[in-house]
């Protein structure tokens, strides 16, 4: 009886962890509780939350958001999704880096200029 050949077994990479900074921007906008937060995000963004889940959202780290919560969030604190949640080791750049130099278009062959002097016909 013949074993079959080893094979390695590959491990998924785990998930990266997301860092959820919603009561830090909150906070550098001087939001400070739950039920301001919620106010606000009924009057700028028109969502109506328990105090429960704004509580919940304010205070621990969600497993997950709705797309349609997370712009509620951004509207009602005025702010990007990059504000609310960064992947740690990531560094956003404030700037974009530079594009490199494109290549540069072939320029069509140079016409060589007219003569200045007609050719004059045969005699």
């Amino acid at each position: 009886m013949t074993t079959p050949p080893l094979r390695a077994v590959e491990t998924p990479a785990p998930p990266p962890v997301v860092e959820w900074k919603l009561r830090m921007t909150a906070a550098q906008r001087d939001i400070w509780t739950g039920t301001e937060l919620r106010r606000l995000l009924a009057e700028r963004a028109g969502l109506e939350l328990s105090a429960a889940s704004v509580s919940a959202l304010f205070t621990k780290q969600p497993s997950q958001v709705k797309l349609s919560t997370l712009a509620a969030l951004c509207a009602a604190l005025d702010c990007t999704p990059g504000d609310l949640l960064t992947l740690p080791g990531s560094t956003a750049p404030s700037v974009p880096p530079p594009r490199p130099d494109p290549v540069p278009d072939r320029q069509p062959p140079q016409q060589q200029p007219a003569s200045r002097y007609r050719s004059l016909p045969p005699l």
